[in-house]
Formats: structure tokens, sequence, C-alpha cells
């Protein structure tokens, strides 16, 4: 949308049952607060909605293993959550939450308005029931075997190891997560948004929007092309903790989290404008950005675009810049492992230093696959780059002109063509910041950002003004004053990426307001004007202090596991009705279009079998064949990615999270029994 007259940006929901880590600041927080900082920069009329995500049953979860309320988990997480974004600098213009009375209303009116109008299916399904819990379970409450990448641990409504999406009966083995038992289908009503009839409408919508994202618009028509194509969603869910299904026959039930909580966005707004509102949801001429990770594209790029079309009234997304993962010290950030940096000990633990974590996220953003955050990276980005580069442009900035001009810009300069040249990158660079903010390109706009500063210590390192006062005071004069312009240029700049900073160099430089208009001038500093105090802008990191933070993530990796509950017990003619066997994998090949997937071939001495294993992120095809396994062989066959897999072999998992063969011993025989 070319010259919107306002922005509504929206920045994913976190579920309130835990503090935040750099993968979700990464992957949606930082991006967005860059582009509204920027916005209002640029003196645009934008609105940044955010808020607790509190009906996801995570959050049941955690309250049922803690034995509190619900209530009381979002209460404790929302504050944290909140006090910790504001601290590092993430500026909502409101942080809510869904447990809120504005959201319940309005989530309950806007379904109302749906089912009204008929645009929801009232169906009748075989959902899974927990004979022990005397409940139905929620997609959350299902863990099992993913059919994709045959990832234990699977979500009914998702593999959060390689983000398939799915449904509670997809899963290989489901188990209930409230009590471990085997689940059974039992039927249920409840009310769905029929995405399959919707298909045309939201296909011509992604059309108006290939300019997205390559991740976001693939992953979006790849869910269009497959061979089923959209399907109905259930939109209520048999719960009871949510927002209550407000018509007949709603009772005992709640709306779907992913129904409830992307209205989050407008309630929020709602409880911040008023009777306003409607402007930054409704008018045309509004551009509505949402910032995402990668996991949740498919709600915000389809499911949520459909109820807004079927609702009527609501302008429509103009992008989804969803980024990739964010992964530390080459391994998955995992809360469940404490494998996490998390915000609010960060904060404690670099008092003043929300920005060196800012630049270093922002420079390792995972915009386009998945990225690495190592603490040696954080530390050079700071040393290297924070103080090497900007910091010290700055600090010979200030210094010099303390020195030679007691704080005031000489008067009576004269620019020559290669002050004026120097001058004219100001422009270039600005323009190209821009550029890349407004394409959603945030690594190569704060990397000119900071050329931007090479550029101001490449002229004073070729001018040498500590040298040329002492032989041509006049000329020392329209050095420093030029130098003084990328400082305050640097300023501006700095907004967007590095706030704490660009205040601290507007009190140097003694600028009343930064405002990317200053850019536009001439010469943002004036002959005679006065210098602020200043200090240091960076201090180094020492090997101390990040050698504190990796000890810290080692002796996670080395604490006692935190191991899984043992499963219900069993009889001996259960376990009688498993036949393992041994087999020795003679061919493996890369699964097309399948990161985790390896199909093998096993000999089981009597046959060959074609089994499907996810193990392809842990050992290449070469490595495995010759290698003897334990195989579940009368496991019923299922079909993933179009091939029959025809078993299961059995796998362990290290407490890093690295799988390990059942090894049943090179001396035993394809085809006999593992006893």
């Amino acid at each position: 949308m070319n010259n919107p007259k306002r922005y509504t940006v929206t920045a994913a929901l976190p579920y309130a049952n835990g503090p935040v880590h750099i993968g979700h600041l990464a992957g949606c927080y930082l991006p967005a607060d860059i582009y509204v900082r920027y916005l209002r920069l640029r003196g645009k009329d934008v609105r940044f909605v955010c808020g607790s995500d509190e009906h996801g049953v995570p959050i049941t979860i955690k309250a049922k293993k803690e034995g509190v309320t619900p209530q009381d988990i979002v209460d404790r997480y929302h504050g944290m959550m909140k006090n910790a974004f504001a601290d590092f600098g993430i500026d909502f213009d409101i942080y809510s939450r869904t447990s809120s009375k504005v959201h319940h209303e309005n989530a309950s009116e806007f379904f109302k308005t749906l089912y009204e109008k008929g645009a929801l299916v009232e169906r009748e399904t075989q959902q899974y029931y927990d004979a022990e819990a005397k409940q139905f379970l929620a997609d959350r409450y299902i863990t099992g075997t993913c059919p994709n990448c045959s990832h234990d641990g699977a979500y009914g409504d998702q593999c959060e190891n390689c983000g398939t999406s799915l449904s509670p009966t997809d899963l290989i083995n489901p188990k209930s997560a409230l009590s471990g038992a085997i689940p059974e289908l039992k039927g249920t009503k409840n009310w769905f948004l029929p995405l399959d009839k919707l298909s045309p409408k939201l296909r011509a919508y992604l059309d108006e929007h290939k300019d997205w994202k390559s991740n976001v618009y693939g992953q979006c028509k790849s869910w269009l092309d497959s061979g089923d194509g959209l399907q109905p969603r259930a939109m209520t869910r048999d719960l009871d903790w949510g927002v209550p299904v407000p018509v007949e026959g709603g009772e005992g039930k709640v709306l779907y989290v992913w129904f409830d909580a992307p209205i989050g966005y407008i309630s929020a707004t709602r409880e911040l404008e008023g009777e306003n509102w409607e402007q930054w949801w409704k008018d045309e001429e509004t551009k509505l950005v949402h910032f995402i990770g990668k996991d949740n594209i498919v709600f915000h790029c389809i499911i949520f675009p459909a109820m807004l079309m079927e609702h009527g009234g609501y302008v429509l997304a103009d992008n989804v810049p969803a980024n990739e993962f964010l992964n530390l010290e080459g391994d998955k950030i995992s809360t469940s492992r404490n494998w996490a940096v998390w915000l609010h000990e960060y904060l404690e633990d670099f008092p003043g230093k929300q920005d060196v974590l800012r630049y270093a996220l922002g420079s390792t953003m995972p915009e386009t696959k998945d990225n690495d955050f190592t603490w040696k990276d954080f530390q050079a980005r700071n040393n290297n780059e924070l103080v090497a580069i900007l910091g010290n442009f700055v600090n010979r900035v200030m210094v010099l002109n303390k020195k030679y001009y007691d704080g005031v810009l000489p008067e009576g300069v004269t620019l020559s063509d290669e002050d004026k040249s120097t001058l004219a990158g100001i422009k270039i660079y600005a323009d190209r910041v821009s550029k890349g903010i407004e394409n959603y390109k945030f690594r190569d706009a704060l990397a000119e950002f900071m050329n931007l500063a090479r550029l101001g210590n490449k002229y004073l390192a070729e001018q040498e003004p500590w040298k040329l006062v002492k032989t041509d005071a006049e000329r020392t004069k329209t050095v420093m004053f030029t130098a003084s312009q990328i400082a305050a240029s640097l300023a501006v700049l700095a907004q967007p990426f590095l706030p704490h900073t660009a205040e601290k160099l507007k009190s140097f430089l003694a600028i009343d307001e930064l405002e990317w208009s200053l850019l536009d001038q001439e010469l943002i500093l004036k002959e005679g004007h006065s210098l602020g105090e200043f200090g240091i802008l960076f201090d180094k990191i020492e090997d101390k202090e990040v050698d504190a933070q990796i000890e810290k993530l080692e002796a996670t990796k080395n604490a006692d596991p935190d191991y899984e509950s043992v499963k219900e017990e069993i009889q001996f003619d259960d376990f009688q009705k498993i036949d393992l066997r041994v087999g020795t994998i003679i061919e493996a090949v890369k699964v097309p279009k399948a990161k985790k997937l390896l199909n093998l071939t096993i000999d089981l001495g009597f046959e060959t079998r074609t089994i499907l294993s996810g193990i392809a992120e842990h050992y290449t095809a070469e490595e495995i064949v010759g290698k003897k396994v334990t195989v579940v062989a009368n496991l019923a066959p299922r079909k993933m990615r179009g091939i029959e897999s025809q078993g299961m072999i059995l796998m362990g998992e290290t407490k890093e999270g690295k799988l390990t063969f059942a090894d049943p011993g090179q001396e035993a025989e394809n085809g006999y029994p593992v006893a």
C-alpha cells in the first residue's frame, strides 16, 4: 500500500506460561519495534499493539503441573513479560491481555456475528477423549509421533520440530497430556470455519501479495495447493478455560485459541482507542502489518484473514514478515531444557546494555533462514563494532570538540568538495536504512547504519584533525564541524535500532528532538551550536562476562536431566504384542522437500522393508548404511509424503537432544526377535 494514512502494527501475542527469551525477540518483537520506531521517526500515525495470550492449552497444562489455577499462571507471567519488554525497549502503545473483560466481550461479539451470518458450520466429529480425566482433549492436550518427521512429542495441532500443522488424528501413538492414557475417539459437536469453501477468496488475497517473503508466501501456497487443499477448521473446543462460546449449545465449550488470540489485537486497539478504534482496523487507508515467527504463518495468513473476510468490514494484512528460528550456541532453543537466554536474566546480568543485545540480535536476525546466537559473537559485535566503530567515532568527535572549542561548534567554516562529498554520504546511507526497513530487511538496514559510522571514522582518519590543528587551525574547524554532522545523523538513525543509545547521543549533541526531517536539512547542527555533557557510549565486554554465560548454559547441559514421567503401567501381555526384530539398513536416501526424513531400506532377513525415519538432522544417509537397528515390525503401515512406511526403528535421545540408535549389537542376526 502506497502512502497509507495510518499504520496498525501487531506483534504475536506470547503465551503467558513462561518468560521471554532471545528467540522470541529475534523472531518478531525486535523487528516489529524497529519498524514502528522508524515509522514514528518519519512522523507516521501508527499504533503498535500486543498483549499476553492467556487462553492457550500450554497454560492449563502448566497450571495442572504446579497445582495452581490458570489465572495464577497468567497473572504471574503477564507482568513478567510486560516489564521485560518495557525494560528492553520494545515500545508498545498497549500491552494488553486476552483475559480482559474488553477482550472477552469483543471475541464473543465477533463469534456471534459469524454465527448469525451463517459463516460457521456446526459439525459432529470424533474427538479424542480422556476417560481417566473425563474430558475431551484440545489439540495441545494430545502428544504423539509426528507423521512427517517421526519426532516424538509432537502436539495435536503442530509439530514444533518440523513446523508441520497437524490434526490430532494425524499423530502416531497419541496419548493424553493430562493422564498419559491412550485417548479414545468420541463424538462431540463444534463450530467450524469452512476454509475449503473460502479457498478461492484466500487464494486471490495471497495472489495480491506475491511480494511477501518467500517463506511466508511459499508456506501459504503449499497449504492451498496440497492434495486435499484447505479443510474446515474447528473454531470452538470442549474446554473450560477461555472465552465461553456465546450461542445456544455452547455450554462447556470455549473459543479455539487461534480464533480468540488474533482478535486480541483488535481488543487491545479498542482498549487503547475507545470509540475511535475502527479507523485502525476498518479504514481502507490503514496499513495492517503482522510481525510473527514462522510457526504462526498459517494462522495469520489463512485463518485470521478468513475470519475477517467472513465478518466483513475489516482491512486485511498488507504484509506478514515472519522470521525463521534463532538457535543458541548451535542448538535449538528449548524452554523445557532451559537452553535459552532469558530476557529478564540478561537485563539483570548486563544492566544498561539493552542496546548491545538489540544490536547483536539485529545483526543475526533470522530473516530468511534459521540463524545462530553465540555469546562470543555477542562479545565481538560489542567490542569490534559498537565500541571500536560507533563508540570510537562519537568519542573522538566529542573529545576533540571539547578540547579545541570547549564544546561549541566552530563558526566561519568553509566546506571543501571533499567535505561536501562526505556529507552527501549521510543522505545515501539514510536512504539505504530507509529502504531496508521499509522492505523488512532489518539486518541490511542495521549494517548501513554502522557503515555510516565507518564513514565517519574514515573521514577522521584521513583528515587527522589531531595533527592538522597544529598546522591549519581553520581547516580543523571545518573537519570537526563536518564530523559533528555525521554524529548527529547517527543519533537520528540510531533511534529505530538502538533507542537507548539514540537518547544518549541526543543528550551528548544537545539535539532537541530526533526527527527524520533533520536528515533532509543541509546541516543538522549549526555553527556555534553548544554540545552537551558526554561520556562513554559503550564499554568493552570482557571474556569473563561471556564465559560466565557459557558456563551457565553448560551447567544446564550437565544438570540432572528432567526425565519424563514413566508411562502408565502395562501388563506383560501388552508387551508381548510388540514384535521387535533385528534389521540392517542397506540403503538410505533423503526424502525430497522433507528436512528431517530419511527413506530407509531395511533388511529383516525374511524380507526388506521401507521405513521413514526423522533422523536426517542427526545422521547422514552415508554414515548409517550397514547399521544394525531394532525395528518395530508389527506397527501398522502409515503413508507419509506419499511413501508407505512399514514399521519404525527404535531410537533413544540424549539430554542434549541427540538421537541415538537402539543398537541390538553387530552379532545379532537380521530377522531375529529382540528379547
